[in-house]
């Protein structure tokens, strides 16, 4: 679930011509279709999850199995390793941020709220990245992009409407709605820090790695905190939907996702987060028995149009 812009150079070589111009090949089509998969699938993961151990607990099991996995892959392409003190001051905070709270924040979520709606408001991450980058790098969005976000936040008013409508302001879909707020925003705070890194010259899966293992270590800190008991549900549900989560979703995908940014360009590449939420809402729809209303559709194309907005207008 890891939606971050990257220079062609961090992924895989592209053909002749530039990226966001060149034709798909099946390869392309290939990393898309598995990024998008991983990413819609992901959301309906964390329902085998919640509620069989205390959220803090499972997210150190998934980002255990993942960091493993993504120091695997920095050794793999003998990347660097070793930094200085002041950058693994930033890798802490972009676990705490990104690796952490973000995830436990939508793992507590996922008990007010089908998954499909988790992801619809996760989608908004590029629009609320668009909109940091305004109020903390003093990046000045164009009309398009404040067309995007107004119309993306519209369309999140409209799928929820009903539902709060019905509960009230003090009822779980409000409840579920602001843990989700409030994960997009961690996620997208991590994202001006990882940014800040890549500016800088550090190496992004090096970063990620180092993140990925602070932010294991800050949700077994805050299950030692809480009293949280370490336990494992050996049910298969549980064990594959963790193992699913942490190398399908977290490590696959990204690994797809970044190869896809070099070879197509990082706009074409970033239609996948207004592709995901739709796939996350179909599955929700088949197996959580989602129920679509007049609002709930007008708000999904209110929301893929704000994306589409986002992602055309943004810089790379």
């Amino acid at each position: 679930m890891n939606i971050q812009q990257s220079r062609p150079a961090a992924a895989a070589p592209v053909a002749s011509g530039r990226p966001s111009e060149r034709p798909f090949e099946a390869l392309d089509y290939g990393l898309y279709a598995v990024t998008v998969v991983a990413w819609s699938l992901s959301w309906f993961a964390i329902e085998f999850q919640v509620g069989r151990v205390a959220n803090e607990v499972t997210i150190v099991w998934r980002f255990a199995i993942a960091t493993v996995l993504m120091f695997g892959w920095v050794a793999l392409k003998r990347g660097q390793l070793r930094f200085a003190p002041a950058e693994h001051l930033r890798f802490a905070a972009l676990g705490v941020l990104m690796f952490s709270s973000n995830f436990l924040l939508f793992y507590y979520g996922a008990s007010y709220l089908v998954s499909g709606l988790l992801s619809v408001v996760f989608s908004l991450a590029s629009v609320v990245n668009m909109l940091l980058g305004a109020v903390v790098m003093r990046e000045r969005p164009s009309p398009r992009i404040l067309a995007g976000g107004l119309i993306g936040f519209a369309g999140i008013a409209l799928m929820f409407l009903p539902e709060v409508a019905a509960h009230g302001l003090s009822g779980g879909t409000l409840i579920g709605l602001g843990l989700c707020v409030a994960g997009t925003l961690s996620f997208c705070v991590g994202n001006l820090i990882s940014a800040g890194g890549m500016r800088n010259g550090l190496p992004l899966i090096s970063m990620n790695a180092w993140g990925m293992l602070y932010g294991t270590l800050w949700s077994a800190l805050l299950a030692f905190l809480f009293g949280r008991t370490f336990t494992i549900d050996p049910s298969v549900t549980y064990l594959g939907s963790v193992l699913f989560s942490a190398v399908v979703s977290t490590v696959l995908a990204f690994a797809a996702y970044l190869t896809l940014l070099g070879r197509i360009g990082a706009a074409r590449a970033g239609y996948a987060t207004v592709m995901f939420p739709i796939f996350a809402l179909l599955i929700s729809t088949t197996l959580e028995g989602y129920r679509w209303t007049a609002f709930a559709i007008a708000g999904l194309v209110l929301v893929a149009i704000g994306n589409v907005l986002v992602v055309r207008g943004g810089r790379r």
